[in-house]
């Protein structure tokens, strides 16, 4: 490997453990420093494509294989919170397998678990179907996030000024923090009659294989978000959404297409958009434009300031570090679209903006 490559690959995994890391992961910041400092573990890194490289990817292959348990040592290092022990058997298991390591990480697309997306599509699900009179909607997630978002309405969530809303005695239980002056609304959202999944390459929790892997993308010593995911999975398992494989762009009017005819589809975006150049996002309010040829459907994204086309930006510059929730409603070749709230920390902190 190039010197300079080697260093470039070692800073970003010193980076990744002193920085992204610390405070939050006391093992895989020990595991991180320690991948930075191996020379054979650096050689095993760069047998993966530079775009499968980065530490989110070779850790969550690593955590696959201990979770299968082809890695014991490391499963056990894991289990014991031992930060030496792991990052001794992160290494040897590294470089004893790493054509297996290259093969998961090459094969799969890590995947975020934030519960609080929930606490933000909900209310604004609600307000799409308030603003259009529909007593149904069939709900189409793009990034479909393994069908966890599609599931909105069977979890409870509780607001910190007071509310709740969803289902008070469902397994998975979520809250979230208001700021501002605005009440979250506390209408119901009406009965969903369709569940529909959009991802090059969903994820389906019933299967094994694909549950494993999205427990691997979480890390090892943060049990309470590990049994959250394990919560929602089974949530999700007991009703399993309709998930289509491909482009989103091209699947997207057959998705729609799915949703009865008396009810609204709305398409949900949360954090999608923002790998996609800008060009593609506006081909995406495109085939939105198309899929409301003939019956009204309603969008409601939350992106970064900026990210989703024909949503205000509310004069918030980009870098901000919050994300804009927005609601369009297009019937019939009109748009009508607002920036409905804002949050922060993927749902967590949430502030409402729409009128009632």
């Amino acid at each position: 490997m190039p010197v300079g490559r080697a260093r470039t690959l070692a800073q970003a995994y010193r980076t990744f453990g002193e920085v992204d890391a610390a405070g939050a992961s006391p093992l895989y910041q020990r595991v991180a420093v320690a991948l930075s400092e191996s020379d054979e573990a650096l050689r095993a890194i760069e047998a993966a494509p530079a775009r499968k490289r980065p530490p989110p990817v070779i850790l969550a292959a690593l955590h696959d294989l201990a979770l299968a348990g082809r890695a014991p040592a490391l499963a056990a290092a894991y289990a014991a919170a031992d930060g030496d022990a792991a990052a001794g058997a992160a290494i040897d298991t590294l470089v004893r397998m790493t054509d297996e390591v290259v093969a998961i990480a090459v094969r799969r697309r890590t995947r975020t678990f934030e519960a609080g997306r929930c606490a933000v599509l909900y209310p604004a699900i609600a307000e799409a179907a308030r603003r259009v009179g529909a007593h149904a909607v069939g709900l189409v997630d793009v990034g479909c996030s393994s069908g966890l978002n599609l599931h909105v309405d069977r979890v409870g969530i509780t607001y910190s000024n007071g509310p709740s809303l969803g289902d008070p005695s469902s397994p998975v239980q979520l809250s979230s923090s208001i700021v501002g002056d605005r009440p979250i609304p506390i209408a119901a959202m009406p009965d969903v009659v369709a569940r529909v999944g959009v991802d090059p390459d969903p994820v389906d929790v019933t299967d094994a294989d694909d549950a494993r892997w999205l427990r691997a993308c979480l890390w090892p010593d943060q049990p309470e978000r590990m049994a959250g995911l394990d919560a929602e999975m089974a949530l999700v398992a007991t009703a399993p959404p309709l998930l289509l494989r491909g482009d989103p762009l091209e699947v997207l009017a057959d998705a729609v297409a799915r949703v009865p005819a008396d009810a609204l589809p709305v398409v949900t975006t949360t954090w999608a958009l923002s790998a996609l150049p800008l060009e593609s996002r506006l081909r995406f309010l495109h085939r939105l434009d198309e899929a409301a040829d003939g019956r009204a459907v309603a969008w409601v994204s939350v992106e970064g300031v900026g990210v989703a086309p024909a949503i205000p930006t509310l004069g918030d510059r980009r870098a901000a570090g919050h994300s804009i929730i927005g609601l369009a409603v297009l019937d019939r070749s009109a748009l009508h679209s607002q920036a409905i709230g804002r949050c922060w920390s993927r749902g967590r902190l949430l502030a409402w903006l729409a009128g009632s």
